[in-house]
Parts: structure tokens; C-alpha cells; sequence
């Protein structure tokens, strides 16, 4: 079996890459089951505490390799919920969000389709600045359905997304910096999301999970209920070691010294 994954842990940092160099890292069966095992992998990984996710070669990731899924498919069915809320090709992009860890995508070349909706699970997306993106679904006759409306919602603009799904052409960095659907942009995306990765994992790793623990409610719950999350999150984090560790090295101006 062709590895489509690679994973490399170091300083609590989960590199994370696609090797389908040769085909732009186009998803097939395969890709979509190596990428879930990856994600729950990660997820038993309790000295990670940030991912960098990027594409080997030419592109991030060119979107469903057209050929492969028309003889066979993504391998399950779409309405199977393989993944506790998704399908197995939705969690390939949902999984992301949904690990306890921040992820940050380093993109370049392209992000097509399913590869946009991937890079869209990321909590923080670097883009090379002449990367080109397409929500390319109806361009195949098809609607995004590999979790991009969920993960939408709490990017872009309604009425942007819509133009952008409607017509599903393709858009540069800049565009996507304005939309919303990229942090920032970068030469070297890859070297700047391991820069960030490594300033993310010195930190209090529970306060930094809980603090995307937040994140993640706050699109689905309302005000009240926001409010009562943050004590509940804080309640479990507060005057536990790691956050004393965080005031002590802070005083003694020192790297702080985290447990897992």
C-alpha cells in the first residue's frame, strides 16, 4: 500500500504532510482513509500539542483525483456517519477542527475543492503568495460536501461564499487573505506555520486546548452559554500545574517546563 501520509513528531510539533506529490495530492480512496487515520492518530498523541499540515511537492492539494473516485468512489457511503457527526470524506477536512490541538495549514500551489475544504479545518491557514484556491465542486457538476459549509460559516461572508461556490472560479492569495480564508501570507509558508507551531506549543498546552475549545462552541451556542463555557473551561485550568508553571517561569523570565 502507497503511503499518502507522512507524520513526524518533534518539540510536542505533529508535522503532518501529503506525499501524493505526483499527482498534486489529489484524493482518492486511499488518501481519504490515510488522512482519517491520521487525524485520529494525532488525537492519541498526548505530547503534541500543535500540527503543521502541509503538501508535498507542486500543490497543497489539487481536490478529488476525478479518475479515482469516478471507477470507485471515496470508498463508503456519504450518508454512512463513519466519524461520530460525519462521513469519512468529511472528516478528512472536519477531523481538523475537531482534534484538541491547534492545527496550522502551510499552503502552496493550489487548493481545489476538497483540498480547500481540508486546508479550511486548520485553525490558522499560511498561504505561498501565488497559491490559488477554487471552492470547485459545482465546476464538476457537484456541491461542497466535505464538511465546507460547517467550516465556512466562521470565515467568510455569506454572500462571498455563495459567488464563490455558484461559480466555483479560481481566486489568488490576495483574494483569500480578504475573504478570510487565510491568515496571512508567506514565502515560505511551511518554515513560518513550524515558527508558529513552535511558539504555540511553549505555551500552557491546556490553556491553549481550551482556548480552542472555545472557539469551536462559540458559532453554535448563544450568548449565555459562551459565558458559562469560559468559567467551566477556566475552572479546569486555572491553579492546575501547568498554569503555575506559566506564572513562575513568567516571573523568573525562564522557558516554562509543561506536562502533557
Amino acid at each position: 500500500m502507497e503511503n499518502r501520509i507522512r507524520i513526524t513528531v518533534s518539540d510536542h510539533v505533529a508535522d503532518v504532510k501529503l506525499t501524493r506529490g505526483d499527482k498534486m495530492n489529489a484524493l482518492d480512496p486511499e488518501m481519504f482513509s490515510q488522512i482519517a487515520n491520521a487525524i485520529d492518530q494525532i488525537a492519541h498523541m498526548p505530547h503534541v500539542r500543535c500540527v503543521v499540515l502541509s503538501g508535498e511537492g507542486r500543490a497543497f492539494c489539487a481536490g478529488l483525483d476525478m479518475a479515482s473516485m469516478a471507477s470507485g468512489g471515496s470508498g463508503t457511503s456519504l450518508a454512512d456517519r463513519t466519524h461520530g457527526d460525519a462521513n469519512l470524506p468529511q472528516h478528512a477536512a472536519w477531523g481538523w477542527r475537531t482534534l484538541a490541538v491547534p492545527v496550522i495549514a502551510a499552503v502552496h500551489g493550489v487548493a481545489f475543492g476538497g483540498g480547500f475544504q481540508i486546508m479550511s479545518g486548520a485553525d490558522i491557514r499560511i498561504a505561498a503568495p501565488h497559491t490559488r484556491f477554487s471552492i470547485r465542486e459545482v465546476h464538476w457538476g457537484l456541491v461542497p460536501d466535505m464538511a465546507g459549509i460547517a467550516l465556512w460559516r466562521g470565515i467568510a461572508r455569506d454572500d462571498v461564499l455563495r459567488e464563490l461556490t455558484y461559480t466555483a472560479r479560481e481566486f489568488d492569495a490576495d483574494e483569500a487573505l480578504g475573504f478570510g480564508f487565510v491568515t496571512r501570507i508567506a514565502t515560505d509558508p511551511y518554515t513560518e506555520a513550524h515558527a508558529l507551531a513552535t511558539q504555540i506549543a511553549a505555551r500552557n498546552p491546556q490553556a491553549v486546548q481550551g482556548s480552542k475549545k472555545l472557539f469551536n462552541l462559540q458559532p453554535d451556542l448563544d450568548s449565555a452559554a459562551i459565558l458559562q463555557a469560559e468559567s467551566d473551561v477556566q475552572l479546569g485550568v486555572i491553579r492546575q500545574p501547568n498554569q503555575v508553571e506559566a506564572v513562575m517561569a513568567n516571573m523568573q523570565k525562564r522557558a516554562a517546563v509543561f506536562a502533557d
